[in-house]
């Protein structure tokens, strides 16, 4: 198991765990048009790896996400789906949420560990 955290200049802070063939990556913060560069950064070179089955990106942690914020989200989980990769949210709550919800995307996500009353669809 390898862990990897990293904080960026706008306060967002990276964590990534790597084990078997899985990663997740916490994200803490605000994930904007300031910070989204590093973590779309990571999240490609996660994705790069052939060894990566599944990746989790836990939102628990998250504050805020602007446009940019799903454009990573979004650019990640069709390199995934490329790659046959399981991509997976997880912790996403309040404003963030609502955002993916107002823009119609969460359908395209799949969840894990989601609240009542939300519908998504799996993303395969």
């Amino acid at each position: 198991m390898t862990t990897i955290e990293s904080t960026t200049p706008s306060d967002l802070r990276i964590s990534v765990i790597e084990s078997e063939g899985d990663a997740r990556v916490s994200v803490r913060g605000r994930l904007s048009i300031d910070s989204s560069p590093d973590l779309r950064d990571g999240l490609l070179e996660i994705l790069e790896r052939q060894s990566v089955s599944a990746l989790t990106i836990d939102l628990a942690g998250l504050t805020y996400m602007d446009c940019s914020g799903i454009a990573t989200l979004a650019e990640s989980l069709k390199i995934a789906r490329d790659r046959n990769t399981e991509f997976l949210l997880k912790g996403l709550h309040d404003r963030p949420r609502y955002l993916l919800e107002v823009t119609s995307l969460m359908y395209l996500f799949e969840m894990k560990g989601r609240t009542q009353g939300s519908s998504v669809s799996k993303a395969s």
